[in-house]
């Protein structure tokens, strides 16, 4: 199966590179890499002129943001792509990235065609690998996003943010919002403090990995989601009072969700009417009786249960402000 798996993610990899678009010699694109083009201005990559270069795939390849290990997450998905299946009429296959980067490359190269990518990412998969959100997860009252937290541990001789000056502090990845860059710019716009500089900063390389550093004291301090905190409490991965919040920053927008650029119109309409009409929870005909899909027993945990729809011009203008104070660039590497 392994075996099989490899095979088709090369044969797709090689059919994307194929369909990808000639670069474009001038044609509006602020911040997009050379290949994309924006003449409508709404700072995503617009679709091929050219329909001969439009992807409609047997396969849709699906991945969710790696903010905690990949194997939590197949099995909360599995309710939803079957309803993608039924709605889109391809088969859709889950793919366990690890790393932003290394989903960020499977967009750019073809390998994936519908994904989840999270706060910090999106401006990189925007800009990097063609990628159009459109929706996010939001309560049943429309509200979406998470705060950033910065936690320690009970006795670890912290009770403000600037008690970790001459400690270590643990960043989940360079390309997270809450997890490096968010905290980055409060850190040295509120209180001074500069890694390398005022502490020693390391990377744990996910959300789950420092929450479970900072409760079983291997960190004695990290910048992270709340939602992904939320989540693991109510798992029973960690105690609420494993952990303790010294600063929690304004709301961000969570993970957004979308498809690659240059799939076909009518595919991409398939694909938006899979989120939009999904529903949370289903029949289970053995007991007469609607119970919580896969999905909604996941996030609820964090009070999502829906779809809303969002551009990426409008609610990430908060993230593109974090970057440009950061210095952050969108320059593929």
């Amino acid at each position: 199966m392994k075996a099989l798996l490899n095979f088709f993610f090369l044969s797709t990899s090689l059919l994307g590179l194929l369909a990808l678009p000639a670069l474009s010699a001038e044609c509006p694109r602020g911040d997009l890499d050379k290949r994309y083009c924006d003449v409508n201005g709404d700072l995503v990559a617009d679709a091929p002129t050219d329909p001969s270069k439009w992807l409609d795939p047997d396969t849709l390849i699906f991945a969710y943001t790696p903010v905690e290990d990949p194997s939590v997450y197949r099995g909360v998905w599995s309710d939803f792509l079957v309803h993608m299946e039924k709605v889109t009429g391809k088969k859709v296959v889950f793919f366990p990235v690890q790393s932003n980067a290394a989903q960020i490359e499977a967009m750019r190269s073809g390998r994936l065609h519908v994904a989840g990518f999270n706060t910090g990412s999106n401006p990189l998969a925007v800009n990097c690998a063609g990628f159009e959100s459109f929706t996010i997860m939001a309560s049943l009252t429309g509200h979406f996003g998470y705060e950033m937290e910065i936690i320690t541990y009970p006795g670890s001789g912290i009770s403000k943010v600037e008690d970790i000056r001459g400690k270590t502090f643990a960043f989940t990845s360079p390309t997270s919002n809450s997890g490096k860059k968010a905290p980055s710019a409060i850190l040295k716009s509120k209180f001074d403090m500069i890694g390398g500089r005022d502490f020693e900063a390391v990377y744990s390389g996910k959300h789950d990995n420092s929450i479970l550093g900072v409760a079983h004291k291997d960190y004695v301090a990290a910048s992270i989601a709340n939602s992904v905190k939320s989540r693991m409490i109510k798992r029973g991965v960690i105690k609420a009072e494993d952990v303790i919040t010294i600063y929690k920053s304004q709301t961000f927008p969570t993970t957004g969700f979308g498809y690659a650029h240059n799939l076909s119109p009518a595919l991409k309409a398939k694909i938006q009417e899979a989120f939009f009409s999904f529903q949370w929870d289903k029949p289970d005909w053995s007991q007469k009786k609607l119970v919580p899909t896969s999905l909604k027993v996941e996030f609820s945990k964090s009070k999502e249960g829906q779809f809303i729809p969002i551009t990426y011009k409008t609610h990430w203008a908060v993230i593109r402000t974090i970057d440009n104070a950061d210095e952050v660039s969108y320059a593929c590497k």
